[in-house]
């Protein structure tokens, strides 16, 4: 098939990579002034005439620095978008593209839509980008998380690298083509969503109440990784994902006797769970490699300047049992600079996230419980043998291990529904919009390695890969393993002069869809 041709193409033939830092050329200029660009509502009409864009909003960083500056925390009941989307709002208007803030029933948690009139040569293209970030633990920051300062080469802030600094790259770069006067070859879309880190109002309540605003032949959003070298600035790895992990949670309960605290009984629930969870912290799921994975894997190799981690992930991929493939698998990760995501790549991880027990000091809770974020690979292992194995596990310990359902819905149901996201198929990469990346990346990185890759995290892709339309991801700029770290954690940053190379990298991609 044409999807095996040009990965097997991509694994063994990469490009070669540079440092970031020191340049690469600009593929665009930016400033340069002009007509407004025609706004039409209604039928879309093509833009002809270069717009008088202000230069600052053509500058990825100091676009980024402004979304930063907008404390838009989701606290798991959704976030206060609405004055980012303004921001953005005017921001598109002055390049006199039509914009709509979609208002949501939570008050002030808003989407924004704007749509840059194409020739309508092809289905639109989509953009998405959320606009809420995850919350921040202020006491653990060096900096303000929503000051947007730049030290040492670094910008700070909450969503700077999840998903601002993509936002910013992206809108900016767009922003460079309508300052020159481009003409797309069909409209092209700018979702910047609410609800993606949590809530009831996200991409799916939008599509389901406004599809005719979001229907497009592809969708571009948050996902693969621009790895470094060990050096933490030399490109090594371009990537962009065509499939996502499958998304669920467990949750593990420990019963005991209910007493005062001056009595302590051996049947205690919270040392029980402790000890469960003891166990399964240091437990690891097995190592499946997919076709997704084993060209990634493979990528990566011929991109690392370390030898002996190139040997380690060619040793895996050769692995003709599952005992071989372990043993290799667990040499590939510690020789890893990038040891977290690679283990997650490799397996259905499980993460402790929120644990409770008790209500009073004086009082021995009746029962301890902590919920489980579980990730499954698509064609690998099966949440439901996950669940059957983490069950096993724990049944010796009393500890009982339940499937987080939704209201309404029976274990069996939730287990089906996952079996279908597990069986997906990953976004084929013979379209138009993988090769404006792979091109791209060409350009942009011309010394580093490019190939498709698994999200070990997830997106709001659901409603367009439901309908079968290819959705990918990019976070586009070079990150190291801190910066990677730091991710829905502290002191979140990006460097400054990959942000502006992402933008040039977004700039290509749009340039493939120039009339």
């Amino acid at each position: 098939m044409s999807d095996q041709r040009t990965l097997s193409t991509m694994a063994t033939s990469p490009v070669r990579r540079r440092a970031f830092l020191g340049g690469a050329a600009a593929l665009g200029v930016a400033g340069l002034g002009g007509a407004g660009l025609f706004a039409g509502t209604g039928t879309a009409q093509p833009a002809s005439a270069a717009a008088a864009i202000p230069d600052a909003d053509q500058d990825a960083l100091d676009l980024l620095q402004r979304m930063l500056r907008f404390d838009t925390q989701n606290h798991g009941q959704g976030a206060k978008t609405r004055k980012h989307a303004e921001m953005l709002r005017e921001v598109w208007e002055r390049a006199g593209v039509p914009v709509e803030v979609i208002d949501t029933p939570q008050p002030d948690n808003v989407h924004l839509i704007a749509r840059i009139p194409g020739t309508g040569t092809a289905k639109p293209l989509l953009i998405l980008g959320h606009s809420d970030v995850v919350p921040v633990e202020r006491e653990n920051w060096d900096v303000d998380p929503f000051a947007a300062e730049v030290r040492d080469g670094e910008i700070y802030g909450r969503g700077a690298l999840d998903m601002k600094g993509a936002n910013s790259a992206t809108i900016s770069a767009l922003l460079r083509h309508l300052a020159e006067g481009a003409t797309f070859d069909r409209d092209i879309i700018v979702l910047t969503d609410c609800d993606e880190e949590a809530g009831s109002f996200g991409s799916s309540w939008l599509a389901k109440n406004h599809w005719d605003k979001l229907d497009a032949g592809a969708v571009l959003t948050e996902g693969g990784w621009f790895l470094a070298q060990d050096d933490k600035t030399t490109p090594m790895l371009i990537t962009a994902t065509r499939q996502d992990k499958v998304y669920f949670n467990l949750d593990l309960t420990a019963d005991g006797t209910a007493t005062h605290s001056s009595k302590p009984m051996p049947d205690s629930a919270v040392v029980a769970l402790s000890r469960g969870v003891a166990e399964l912290g240091e437990w690891q799921a097995p190592v499946h490699l997919t076709t997704v994975t084993r060209e990634y894997f493979a990528a990566l190799a011929d991109a690392s300047d370390d030898r002996r981690f190139r040997q380690a992930i060619r040793l895996m991929l050769k692995a003709h049992s599952q005992n071989a493939l372990e043993r290799a698998a667990a040499v590939m990760v510690k020789r890893s600079s990038y040891s977290y995501l690679h283990s997650a790549l490799l397996r259905t991880t499980h993460a402790f996230v929120i644990e409770d027990a008790g209500y009073k000091e004086n009082v021995i809770p009746s029962s301890a419980h902590v919920r489980v974020n579980c990730r499954a690979i698509p064609g690998g292992q099966k949440p439901r043998d996950f669940l059957a194995q983490v069950r096993q596990m724990m049944k010796k310990r009393g500890i009982t291990v339940e499937l987080a359902v939704s209201e309404g819905m029976e274990e069996a149901e939730t287990l089906d529904q996952l079996d279908k996201t597990w069986a997906t198929p990953a976004a084929d990469v013979d379209t138009d919009l993988f090769e404006a990346l792979t091109a791209s990346a060409s350009t942009t990185y011309p010394d580093a390695a490019f190939a498709p890759a698994l999200f070990e995290a997830g997106t709001s892709l659901a409603p367009w890969r439901e309908k079968g339309i290819p959705g990918y991801g990019v976070y586009p700029y070079v990150i190291d393993n801190e910066q990677l770290v730091a991710m829905h954690g502290n002191n979140e940053r990006i460097y400054v002069e990959a942000l502006q190379q992402g933008s040039d990298f977004m700039y290509g991609v749009f340039k493939r869809f120039l009339k």
